[in-house]
């Protein structure tokens, strides 16, 4: 958002020579602060921005200033326009009207390479929902509260400072100072329920930005081979759930997986269903053929 946010400051400038920092800031909805601290980094690039007190006073650029394009290779606007396009395509910054200037200032169509978008098939409108909350709410430095689901299936209540959204191993996770617990916490995106903005703000500048830590330290993880036969109709998502390295394709057309030793072996070979069967090895085979068994006594007829 702050790339957006400079070049559209410098645009503005450029036009109407003088603004105060009270119109940027309703211009761009973000805090007073937030444009001081824009306006620092734009002068601190060598872009002569200046500010005077008082009545008559505001944020000027230098009167002889123009942005030239010159400067600036036809590789290096190319990178420029696509990694605005990319942010923009995500849905979570406004930077249409910024393209479409340097656009026309580079004389350079781009194209449109990238197209994002963030919400779960038949969750659209609550997932986006919930990204433009925490969008404004970390860009603007205020908390929110939402109802989260944890490993444990227990539902609790969060108010939490948000630092930063990421996306990490095919899901997307809130990393925060959680006010409920009085400690920094991530929470994985789609546990999240009922989330609110609150009137609440913070400075950011005050927190670091929590780690997101693997499950489990995978250095002192066991792996076990196991020989499965899938059908071709489900053999995609083994290459869909795994790094191409853990996989072996065997002359028979099984193939062989590397994976960690855990209860989750079962649960995830009988998520397939009858597209699979166990070669190998042997325990796992009986481990499947018991739940079987147990899943079977569910739908016995109860005498």
């Amino acid at each position: 958002m702050q790339i957006n946010r400079l070049f559209e400051i410098v645009y503005i400038l450029i036009n109407k020579k003088q603004v105060t920092a009270n119109e940027l800031a309703n211009h761009f909805e973000v805090s007073k602060r937030t444009i001081l601290r824009d306006i620092d980094t734009l002068a601190t690039s060598g872009i002569p921005i200046y500010t005077t007190q008082g009545k008559g006073g505001g944020i000027f650029i230098q009167d002889n200033f123009v942005l030239n394009k010159t400067f600036i290779s036809e590789k290096e606007q190319n990178q420029i326009l696509f990694s605005l396009q990319s942010m923009s395509a995500t849905g979570l910054i406004e930077a249409d009207k910024v393209l479409g200037r340097l656009r026309s200032l580079f004389d350079n169509p781009s194209k449109e390479w990238i197209e994002v978008d963030f919400s779960r098939w038949g969750h659209s409108a609550k997932d986006n929902i919930k990204f433009e909350i925490l969008k404004n709410a970390i860009i603007n430095e205020f908390a929110v509260s939402f109802d989260y689901l944890n490993a444990y299936g227990e539902t609790k209540g969060r108010e939490v400072y948000p630092l930063k959204l990421s996306f990490k191993s095919k899901a997307w996770y809130l990393q925060s100072f959680c006010l409920t617990e009085n400690d920094y916490r991530v929470f994985k995106f789609t546990r999240i329920n009922n989330m609110v903005a609150l009137d609440k703000s913070f400075d950011s500048n005050n927190y670091e930005i929590p780690k997101i830590e693997p499950p489990e330290d995978t250095s002192s993880v066991c792996f076990v081979a196991v020989k499965l036969l899938i059908s071709p109709q489900a053999k995609f998502r083994i290459y869909d759930e795994f790094a191409e390295s853990d996989i072996t394709v065997n002359k028979d057309g099984s193939l062989t997986l590397r994976m960690a030793q855990g209860q989750w072996i079962c649960d995830y070979i009988l998520s397939y269903g009858t597209a699979v069967e166990v070669l190998e090895p042997q325990h796992i085979r009986d481990e499947i053929l018991a739940r079987i068994e147990k899943i079977k006594f569910k739908y016995l007829p109860k005498i």
